[in-house]
């Protein structure tokens, strides 16, 4: 299915158009008496930010903090305090839309539904059940991620359900689960002041956890030391006590020297780890030929630096590892999250105040996201799709034979495979934009034009979504209320503060009604969010994510309540691991050693540059909803090409140039930003923007082998001056 129109036609009609000011404009804004003020969180980061949104007929048109909320404290990010010119969008869906041969048609609901229904039938009738698959989204509410699940397991009978937390989480979610049983942060944020030292590796906080700098500034004017690894020096490096500037894909080297140089020195704390772990003489042994030289030759890193490194982490009384997608996006990313935690549980910094190790969500309910259902290999409360006794607690709750239960199905650029094998001909989307978020971009758009039918539930016309047959005209965050979880492991309240404009759905509505006319109705006769959160609780009773004892109310009331919270009269668990006892059977933590082994994409003569990709403050993933958003588009209007001076030097580009990168995969064309701030061999660009300049266009497929996340962090890649470019003065090597 190519596009029904071209992209001109329809970006002139769907958007992007930045948006500037509220509904009804400032001069109306500023004269319009607010009908209330209604506490929630922000719609996009892990962090969760409480905020206050302010609410006039019917949308909202502005916001005040919520100084009492714990996390945050008010602040917000660029990206919370514009989140407001969402509500009254001009490109905002308004009703169902099907495809037709001159582009997109408005239609009624009765006939995009039943039409969405009949097609995705008639295509399990012809090639069995897994002919269809289901994509979820890691910013979609718990309890709307809970339906995806059911939806796709009950409604459809497909094992093929997955989700974009699959780009995010999902390497240190199994590493967590491998060593410690669990998959969570093991500890409050409020414990970050608390450490003497903080090591953060691969974690751009500054743009992509903005508040999170706040919590790492109290620690440093306590006197704790910040130890940063990152090929660019990001904006938290600038007061870094210590930088490592690691090349891309060498994590893992760099912390099995850093273990290497505690063990060799005696700085691992070996009663802790008698105690408390097994395996340990095997992650022992892994490291012995990691000594810092040889670490230097491979990462770049100083010898020196490596040592103090080392030295500074286990030596401190309280240390935290902070980690996000720099760490876990590569093919090897669940070996890189297993070397930080086997340092981290070397030196016994696990299970108290102000030490752990802790990983950044980068999506708004990225932890929430995956643990009830809408992942390939796991159901309601974090439990294993292949458990029997989980398959048995979650069939009776959904009132269904254990059998009638698919296994695990595909993750989400696997679906992408199979689309292209033949194998799956229909897809069912909502909150996940894969045209612009998955590597190879040229190869997802040939699966979207290979299925048979495609339907997509979203408040914006995507670029994804211009690819369907049917979009549904979806709900914003806070038309559609519910639950979600922080990063730090706090489940919190999203209020309901308006309901859809006329002609759009609330998405849990949507998704239940598609539920009732494939056939199972009483299976999905929730009227609100809240009778599904009741059905989650109890799908979620007695897993390792227990929502068991959490309500509406005590979330409300207590600011949010930590998992697992098994019982009402439960306080919730904001640090796991007290006392040394961890969610294996045997109690202990199960270290497990790790080897380092190439990218998939491996520079060479040809390819002889990194390409690395990320965020940048103002936008948010894919971009769906920033780039609609006036302020946030002009704070960065489009992507460019990060690099060191040398290396434009080498090339004879000047800050501004337009700059050819070519991957084994495609070639983008964007201007240069030539800083000091990056390693010579290394570029970035970020990742926000469709078509001609998706960084995605230039990345590849290869996926970690145990959590199937794409590896973005290392492409290999050349570059040049743009043909047709003016010679400038060259910039001066630095």
């Amino acid at each position: 299915m190519k596009l029904p129109a071209s992209p001109e036609a329809l970006a002139a009609e769907y958007g992007p158009h930045p948006a500037y000011a509220p509904p009804g404009g400032w001069e109306g804004a500023s004269r319009q008496s607010v009908d209330k003020l209604v506490k929630t969180h922000c719609c996009f980061c892990g962090q969760q930010c409480g905020i206050q949104l302010k609410v006039a007929d019917n949308k909202v048109v502005g916001f005040e903090p919520w100084e009492e909320f714990p996390f945050n404290r008010g602040m917000l990010c660029p990206k919370g305090v514009r989140r407001y010119l969402q509500s009254g969008h001009p490109d905002r869906l308004l009703s169902p839309l099907v495809r037709t041969e001159q582009g997109f048609r408005p239609t009624s609901w009765d006939d995009a539904l039943a039409t969405t229904v009949t097609r995705l039938r008639a295509l399990q009738e012809q090639h069995g059940k897994d002919a269809v698959a289901v994509y979820g989204g890691a910013s979609l509410t718990t309890e709307k991620a809970y339906l995806v699940g059911k939806l796709a397991r009950v409604a459809l009978g497909t094992r093929h359900v997955d989700y974009n937390g699959r780009l995010c989480m999902v390497s240190a979610g199994t590493a967590y689960k491998q060593v410690f049983g669990v998959d969570r942060s093991p500890l409050p944020w409020s414990d970050i002041p608390e450490a003497q030292v903080l090591f953060i590796i691969g974690a751009n906080i500054g743009e992509c956890a903005p508040i999170t700098t706040d919590h790492v500034w109290r620690c440093r004017d306590r006197g704790g030391r910040i130890i940063v690894a990152d090929p660019r020096m990001t904006p938290i490096t600038r007061n870094a006590d210590l930088y490592l500037p690691l090349r891309p894909g060498t994590d893992a080297v760099l912390l099995m020297s850093m273990l290497h140089v505690i063990l060799r020195d005696g700085l691992e704390k070996r009663a802790f780890i008698e105690a408390h772990t097994t395996g340990f003489a095997e992650v022992e042994a892994s490291v012995k030929g990691w000594d810092p030289l040889a670490a230097a030759r491979v990462t770049g890193v100083p010898p020196a630096s490596i040592e103090k490194a080392a030295h500074w982490f286990a030596e401190a009384e309280r240390a935290i590892a902070m980690h996000a997608r720099g760490l876990e996006h590569q093919s090897k990313g669940v070996e890189n999250c297993l070397a930080l935690i086997n340092m981290t549980l070397a030196c016994g910094h696990i299970g108290r105040v102000g030490a752990g190790c802790t990983m950044i969500t980068g999506q708004g309910n990225g932890q929430g996201g995956r643990e009830h259902g809408q992942k390939c290999d796991q159901l309601p409360g974090q439990r294993s799709i292949s458990d029997p006794a989980a398959r048995q607690h979650v069939a009776k709750v959904w009132g269904i034979e254990e059998s009638a239960l698919p296994q695990a199905g595909l993750s989400a650029m696997e679906i992408m495979e199979a689309i292209h094998r033949g194998e799956i001909k229909g897809l069912l989307s909502i909150c996940f934009n894969p045209l612009v978020s998955l590597p190879d971009s040229a190869y997802v758009r040939e699966a979207l034009e290979k299925l048979e039918f495609f339907c997509v539930i979203d408040f914006f016309l995507s670029e994804t979504a211009q690819h369907a047959d049917v979009v549904l005209a979806g709900s914003l965050q806070e038309e559609d209320g519910g639950v979600v979880c922080s990063a730090e492991g706090r489940v919190v309240r999203i209020a309901t503060a308006v309901t859809p404009p006329e002609g759009a759905r609330a998405d849990s509505a949507i998704l239940c009604e598609l539920g009732r006319r494939l056939g199972q109705p009483e299976r999905f006769a929730f009227a609100s969010p809240r009778e599904i959160f009741t059905e989650l609780r109890e799908a979620s009773r007695g897993g390792v994510a227990d929502y068991a004892g959490i309500t509406y109310e005590r979330l409300e009331a207590e600011m949010g309540i930590f998992w697992p919270c098994p019982s009402e009269g439960h306080p919730g668990t904001p640090r796991l691991f007290e006392g040394g006892r961890f969610y294996h059977a045997d109690g202990k933590a199960h270290l497990q050693a790790v080897a380092d082994r190439p990218s998939g994409d491996p520079v060479s003569d040809e390819f002889p540059t990194f390409l690395t990709t990320g965020r940048v403050v103002s936008q948010y993933l894919s971009g769906t909803q920033t780039r609609r958003i006036g302020p946030l588009h002009d704070q960065c209007p489009e992507p460019f090409v990060e690099l060191h001076p040398r290396l434009a030097a080498a090339h004879g580009i000047s800050d501004g140039d337009r700059v050819t990168v070519t991957s084994r995969r495609g070639v983008l064309e964007l201007p240069a930003k030539v800083v000091t701030t990056i390693r010579p061999d290394t570029v970035f660009i970020p990742y926000h923007w469709p078509g001609k300049r998706s960084a995605n266009v230039l990345t590849h497929r290869t996926l970690d082998p145990r959590s199937k996340i794409p590896e973005f962090k290392v492409s290999a890649c050349r570059i040049a001056r743009a043909a047709g470019e003016p010679r400038r003065l060259p910039v001066v090597s630095g």
